[in-house]
């Protein structure tokens, strides 16, 4: 019996093409700035974020740990809704490495109110840590891949700004929410001092995030990375599956999408399970389950070759990605069916 992993996108495995352009990549010291290939995916990065430079990174948390490094010094702070990523799921590297104070921001559904924002930004004070950055995050994965939309997103960089704070937005998915969106990319970068987003997600490469900026934000940055140890040597190796990606499957996200709201059409179908349609925008959705706790669910899906992932006692995350065609989905509903049975 195949195995549906529906837990996450990282679970991609490389494409041929990327395979093959690893094998062929020109190669150098990335420290001495001499890999041609990381530089080529750098520089197109930039470009398709509408920044001056680029960075290439290990990972997503590595990113954003680099950008609240380089937007603010120890003692400062980050105002951040504690649903978020970089507060949730990054083992507290803005506090215990960078040594910045979260501020937590009310959030309903993944998507922060520009009110909420204002009114939670503190006057300088000699008692309060100075506010520095705004972390934001799209899609958001907590809420199950939501998206901000993008007049939203400009007026919380907006009031940031005016505020003396630089954003930066966690965008692992930004891909995802510009496709939901009907926008660029670049259009949810415009207004962003800095961004992240994953390489290692839907894009299907086997390791690697991008993080991007002004030239002279990058520049901080790359020293922050040399300074936790991030420095790579013929990275290339990495960056040549990225360009690939870049360059072809970006716009297949929308597959990807699609299959979600199939899969959650059809969960709703099973009479334990309950999802929101209104909230299923991307790849990413919580299902809620009834007369059975998530745990349980979780073991009798694992014992029919479907895997997900708890996101509460009582909710259950489900994640498409290029694996997962329609014959694929409707192969995991089956079995599903088979074994989470009426009330």
């Amino acid at each position: 019996m195949t195995v549906i992993d529906l837990r996450s996108d990282t679970v991609t495995l490389p494409t041929d093409g990327m395979l093959d352009a690893m094998r062929a990549a020109p190669l150098g010291d990335d420290v001495f700035g001499e890999d041609p290939t990381v530089n080529r995916l750098e520089e197109m990065a930039a470009r398709l974020l509408g920044k001056e430079a680029a960075l290439l990174v290990v990972s997503g948390t590595m990113g954003n740990l680099l950008a609240i490094m380089a937007h603010a010094s120890r003692g400062e702070e980050a105002l951040v809704d504690p649903e978020a990523h970089i507060a949730y799921y990054e083992a507290g590297g803005m506090a215990s490495v960078a040594g910045v104070m979260p501020r937590p921001l009310p959030c309903r559904n993944g998507i922060l109110d520009p009110d909420d924002l204002a009114a939670a930004i503190r006057p300088r004070n000699l008692h309060f840590p100075v506010p520095k950055v705004l972390c934001l995050e799209n899609t958001h994965n907590r809420a199950g891949g939501r998206v901000t939309p993008p007049d939203v997103h400009d007026r919380l960089c907006r009031i940031a700004h005016a505020n003396a704070l630089a954003v930066h937005l966690d965008g692992a998915r930004i891909f995802n929410a510009a496709i939901a969106a009907g926008v660029r990319a670049s259009t949810y970068a415009a207004e962003a001092d800095s961004v992240m987003f994953c390489l290692s997600k839907g894009l299907a490469c086997p390791v690697g995030s991008v993080l991007v900026g002004s030239e002279s934000f990058i520049a901080t940055a790359r020293r922050c990375r040399k300074v936790i140890g991030g420095g790579m040597r013929q990275a290339g190796v990495i960056a040549a599956a990225g360009l690939v990606a870049l360059d072809t499957m970006i716009e297949r996200l929308a597959e990807d999408h699609a299959n979600a709201r199939r899969l959650a059409t059809g969960l709703n179908d099973i009479p334990r399970f309950r999802v929101d349609m209104d909230r299923v925008e991307t790849n990413m959705f919580n299902a809620r389950v009834e007369g059975v706790t998530a745990a349980e669910a979780l073991d009798r899906m694992r014992q029919k070759g479907v895997l997900a992932l708890a996101r509460s006692a009582e909710s259950i995350r489900f994640v498409t990605n290029r694996h997962h065609s329609r014959e694929v989905v409707e192969e995991a509903l089956g079995r599903i069916r088979d074994v989470i049975g009426p009330r």
